[in-house]
């Protein structure tokens, strides 16, 4: 829950930095987000979660 939690958060940060400075519409932000939901059910969002684990373990220097 923390990781998930800290990459909410990160990629919260990383959408408003865009938002801000790179010209990202609220609509594309939308469409993202939309993405990510419908994503999240489909079967590639194990593969995704796991990938993003084991990223978050490389970083931290844990192994399996």
């Amino acid at each position: 829950m923390v990781v998930s939690l800290s990459a909410v958060l990160l990629l919260g940060a990383l959408v408003f930095l865009l938002w801000r400075y790179a010209g990202l519409r609220p609509w594309h932000g939308v469409a993202c987000a939309l993405f990510g939901f419908y994503l999240a059910s489909t079967s590639l969002a194990p593969p995704i979660r796991d990938g993003g684990r084991a990223v978050v373990h490389w970083l931290s220097g844990l192994h399996p």
